[in-house]
């Protein structure tokens, strides 16, 4: 294990920004972060885990160490009548962890195909789409603390899930390393197709069995079609949250905008498509210098070129003013600002 110095993170995020980390190193083992636990620059510095760089914009230079985070391997540990326990190294591709698991009939992720990133930040964003959420078929993470080097494990309630949203982001912010998780999939396949266009594209596809392959290839041709490829176009996926707001506002909305695309929720609340919203204000497709909004996706920021950070950053901030002064609705950043 090395320690590069002014290490260029161009390569290491998939907004492709420029920017530059004071400090840089990957990690493939415990072992490795172990070691990397005891050294001055890991005490003397803030810290940056970083697993795909598919969730957050760098908007200056980094001073301190970023820890990449490569650790690797999946395996099937355990089985109950009902379910497959498989266990998948943090730093493992989340989009090639899904495929293999299909390949090996483990069923529940198929919806969650090709959402860029590693296997670590799945639990961290509790990661959703097209009508499934990680929190709906994860057992178990381990974690190590990087102050003390202890071991935990992270049960589903210890999680607390809640939209794009967990303990890791809020109360153990920057307090721990994600090394593997631990997923419960299941045997006898239950399949959610009613979500967004994935029946129309199984029909198109001509498909008049359902499996758990047909479902990933569905949702890779819709992904593909909509979202631009960050190895083609620097961008990080959704950058907003769908906002939630009550019925009563949803109603009192509907009244002024009668299109308005609205999802009820088990709460009684009502979730707005953040991409209509943003539609609406007249974003879609705009593009200001090397920063634009993606002309298939108003809920996707890109860099076209050389853009800096804090212009996507400023971009996505006048995206949030416009919207609630035509709307009323405070839109949030799903991605992490740096």
């Amino acid at each position: 294990m090395s320690i590069n110095e002014n290490q260029s993170l161009l390569v290491y995020n998939t907004f492709h920004i420029d920017v530059a980390a004071r400090y840089f190193t990957e990690v493939t083992t415990v072992d490795d972060l172990f070691q990397l636990q005891g050294t001055a620059i890991f005490k003397q510095n803030q810290r940056l885990i970083l697993g795909g760089g598919s969730n957050l914009l760098f908007t200056k230079d980094y001073n301190g160490l970023v820890i990449q985070n490569r650790i690797s391997g999946k395996e099937l540990i355990a089985e109950d009548q009902d379910f497959y326990f498989v266990k998948a190294g943090a730093g493992e591709n989340w989009h090639q962890f899904v495929l293999w698991s299909i390949a090996n009939n483990y069923a529940g992720l198929e919806n969650l195909s090709l959402i860029p990133g590693c296997v670590g930040a799945s639990p961290m964003q509790n990661i959703g789409a097209y009508g499934i959420e990680i929190k709906e078929v994860f057992h178990e993470l381990e974690a190590i603390h990087l102050e003390t080097k202890e071991k935990v494990k992270f049960s589903n309630a210890d999680c607390c899930f809640g939209y794009r949203e967990s303990v890791f982001k809020n109360k153990y912010k920057n307090q721990f390393v994600i090394t593997s998780v631990t997923y419960k999939l299941k045997k006898k396949p239950v399949f959610n197709t009613t979500y967004g266009a994935i029946e129309k594209e199984l029909e198109l596809m001509g498909i008049k069995e359902l499996s758990s392959k047909a479902i990933s290839d569905a949702i890779i041709r819709i992904r593909s079609s909509k979202l631009p490829d960050p190895k083609q176009i620097g961008n990080a996926g959704s950058f907003f949250k769908n906002p939630e707001v009550s019925s009563v506002r949803h109603l009192e909305l509907k009244q002024q905008f009668p299109d308005v695309v609205a999802y009820p929720l088990e709460n009684g609340n009502v979730k707005l498509a953040a991409g209509w919203l943003i539609e609406q204000c007249g974003w879609k497709g705009k593009r200001f210098g090397a920063a634009g909004v993606h002309v298939n996706q108003a809920l996707v920021l890109v860099n076209y070129a050389n853009a800096k950070g804090h212009e996507i950053y400023e971009l996505s901030q006048n995206i949030l003013d416009s919207v609630t002064n035509k709307f009323g609705v405070l839109l949030e950043r799903e991605v992490n600002i740096i």
